[in-house]
């Protein structure tokens, strides 16, 4: 079966790790975006008003563009993102929440600056139900997924 490599970038560090993965694998792939697409004062973290604060301390869904055509035919998909608060962003919940994952295995693997892997999976898994396995770590370069 087909694997699937999908991503939520927000500067671009996690999209380029998540492409290069999925050409060295031969995986399809697909970007997570949010519908209205993040500025860069929204995920200005230092500033505890930015988007990206309020959206992981309020834990809202934060919607989506656009759908993963015959997601059914996937048994691994690889979710990259960056760390926010030690764990995957709003948007990514969003977006597994989207989705029937029964049967399938899922690698979460995220990019940070300075923020550790953390429970990361434990806190994902809620929004990725039916998934027999999800397993998170946190990576650098494709040659670290």
């Amino acid at each position: 079966m087909p694997t699937l490599v999908t991503y939520f970038s927000a500067e671009g560090t996690t999209a380029k790790v998540a492409k290069e993965y999925a050409q060295k694998i031969g995986a399809d792939v697909f970007e997570i975006v949010p519908e209205q697409p993040y500025t860069a004062a929204d995920i200005r973290w230092i500033n505890p008003m930015a988007r990206c604060n309020k959206e992981q301390i309020g834990g809202k869904d934060v919607p989506v563009k656009g759908i993963i055509p015959d997601f059914d035919k996937y048994d691994t998909v690889y979710i990259g993102f960056p760390i926010w608060y030690g764990q995957a962003p709003r948007v990514v919940h969003t977006f597994g929440k989207g989705y029937d994952w029964t049967g399938k295995t899922v690698h979460a693997f995220a990019t940070s600056g300075g923020s550790g892997i953390g429970k990361t999976a434990e806190k994902l898994s809620p929004s990725l139900a039916g998934a027999v396995s999800v397993d998170a770590k946190l990576v650098h370069s494709a040659d670290e997924i």
